[in-house]
């Protein structure tokens, strides 16, 4: 089994940059449109939606994101939109907005400039591309010289392995993350 070439078409490259968010407010339509043509490629299947005005909507309730003026959502809005995006199939909506609780908070005291958080955020997301690929090739690697031919003999067997490991690293790194928004919440109380 060839596992790059079965792992095609991810598209893992495709973040939005900040470059590529206008500077000027957006309506949630337009918001909706730049996500859907930056990351549309991503979709699972066809009838998938990118963002929905619901998905927006919810993130707004919970808190996700500092409130919004006058129907618009400004380039920072955009930026912690696409960080959630994200997010939102690894972490709860709960953990996410632990997450950015304070990231907020300092947004509405003119206090951070996320754009730059977001570009180092962007960095990393690219190197964790990177790393992934160099993952996926040592896992190549493994299926050719040292797991059992007896026993895992024909490709079904292989892709089941490689799902039963993709899944298990997943977990690792969910876990992960929930012990780190574990820690923003008692760091929080501490404070309090």
């Amino acid at each position: 089994m060839n596992i790059k070439k079965e792992l095609e078409g991810l598209h893992l490259e495709n973040q939005l940059n900040s470059k590529e968010i206008p500077d000027l407010d957006l309506y949630m339509d337009q918001v909706i449109q730049l996500f859907e043509s930056k990351f549309s490629s991503a979709k699972r299947y066809e009838e998938d939606k990118v963002l929905t005005k619901t998905m927006i909507n919810n993130y707004a309730k919970a808190k996700l994101f500092f409130p919004i003026k006058n129907k618009k959502y400004s380039k920072e809005h955009l930026l912690l939109i696409s960080m959630i995006y994200q997010m939102k199939s690894v972490l709860s909506i709960k953990d996410i907005g632990k997450t950015f609780e304070e990231v907020n908070q300092r947004m509405q005291h003119d206090d951070f400039d996320l754009e730059g958080f977001y570009n180092n955020y962007v960095y990393l997301m690219d190197r964790n591309v990177a790393h992934f690929k160099e993952y996926i090739a040592e896992q190549e690697e493994i299926f050719e010289t040292e797991l059992d031919k007896d026993i895992v003999n024909d490709d079904y067997l292989q892709q089941l392995l490689l799902i039963t490991s993709l899944t298990g690293m997943s977990n690792f790194y969910r876990r992960a993350a929930e012990k780190l928004v574990d820690q923003l919440e008692q760091k929080g109380e501490e404070e309090q």
